[in-house]
């Protein structure tokens, strides 16, 4: 990459409602409920594309369309400017949408729900 970063305005835009199970199709949601993941937040996802070894960008100032509320978005180099792909494994959206959403770690509050135990006297 010569030192200096390619323009990110072409790279993959993934917004953390593509792979949120908690949201429905109607919301944004692009993956099916049973690989989507409960409710990533943008800095899980790219943690998620540096395990893979893709280029990131994270631009936390930009929301979703379709629900203004949802703030921040991730930008993800998929292919060199050759066409070549950076990761082999991984060659569409859809793809890096299905890999994120099996890397992102539940969060604290799920496994405490599930096996951790407060004592409360």
């Amino acid at each position: 990459m010569n030192g200096e970063l390619p323009n990110i305005k072409k790279w993959v835009v993934l917004y953390p409602v593509y792979i949120n199970s908690k949201k429905t199709i109607a919301e944004g949601r692009r993956i099916s409920v049973e690989k989507a993941c409960e409710n990533p937040t943008c800095v899980e996802i790219g943690d998620c594309c540096s395990h893979l070894k893709l280029p990131f960008a994270i631009e936390i100032d930009k929301a979703y369309p379709r629900d203004f509320m949802q703030r921040g978005r991730v930008r993800v180099l998929l292919k060199r400017e050759d066409g070549t792909l950076i990761n082999p494994a991984i060659s569409s959206r859809k793809q890096l949408m299905l890999r994120v959403s099996e890397l992102v770690p539940p969060t604290p509050r799920k496994s405490q729900e599930a096996g951790g135990c407060i004592d409360i006297q």
